[in-house]
């Protein structure tokens, strides 16, 4: 990849472009990351046939990579492993899904509950989502055409756009009639798209069958992780403190840049 400087990062804000004030690389072992696997019980139990691939995945993880695994039932996270720099440990606690969403079946208000819970400290946090991103709770009940973006995810992607908390997805089939019902499904895919793109994160389908190996998301989330950057720049306050859009771009030929929408604020 090519080198790119501080000097190369333009950063705006609305019409104005901001000072950038530092450009760091932060993967690997440069900076500590809180990376929680976060799994849909509602997901068919046939994905736990990808669990090998996941495990080598945590298992080749940086030793200051803190790995925790919990599952997403009622809309809350069951933690089935806390964040722990023992990746065997972590790797051991997946297990097959339940294959029920529970009462409350939105994977989004489970990601922001465990947000929410989530300890505090200095580290990097993003999250690993294994869902189909249905949302059976306050999604839409068409079966035969496009329904809204889940509100929850929306809110979601606020929460952790507030947390600086990076959001991931990989689609696996759920279950019930909304888990086949392709205007479901690709409502879903286009919610965890919406969550993954606003925050910086990768959101991995390929059309709406279930995934012959999680392989090759894994590889490309592995290659996404060794490409961290820390950005820092003058930001302009609001009357009051909130998310501030601002966009990224280099000149730098070859180079993509995947950042968050937005960041928080305080007021002037």
């Amino acid at each position: 990849m090519p080198e790119v400087s501080r000097e190369d990062i333009i950063v705006r804000q609305g019409k104005d472009r901001l000072q950038v004030t530092g450009w760091s690389p932060i993967s690997g072992d440069r900076s500590p990351l809180d990376l929680f696997v976060l799994i849909d019980d509602s997901a068919r139990t046939s994905v736990s046939s990808q669990f090998g691939d996941l495990r080598e995945f945590i298992y080749a993880l940086p030793n200051t990579t803190s790995v925790g695994v919990g599952y997403m039932r009622n809309g809350t996270v069951q933690v089935a492993q806390d964040l722990t720099p023992d990746h065997r440990q972590a790797a051991n606690a997946l297990r097959i899904p339940l294959a029920s969403p529970g009462a409350y079946g939105s994977p989004y208000l489970s990601l922001i509950d465990l947000m929410k819970r989530w300890p505090e400290n200095s580290n990097r946090r993003e999250v690993v989502m294994i869902t189909d991103g249905i949302d059976r709770l306050h999604g839409s009940l068409h079966r035969h055409g496009p329904g809204p973006i889940s509100p929850d995810a929306s809110a979601a992607s606020t929460v952790a756009q507030r947390t600086g908390t990076i959001i991931h997805s990989i689609y696996t089939p759920g279950v019930g009639w909304r888990g086949s019902n392709f205007w479901q499904i690709t409502n879903g895919q286009s919610s965890m798209a919406k969550l993954a793109d606003e925050t910086g994160g990768e959101s991995f389908f390929l059309g709406i069958r279930e995934p012959v190996s999680f392989r090759p998301y894994l590889e490309g989330l592995q290659s996404s992780l060794d490409n961290r950057y820390r950005l820092e720049f003058n930001a302009v306050p609001g009357k009051k403190p909130g998310l501030q859009y601002v966009k990224l771009t280099t000149e730098v030929a070859g180079i993509e840049l995947d950042s968050a929408n937005s960041v928080w604020v305080a007021a002037r």
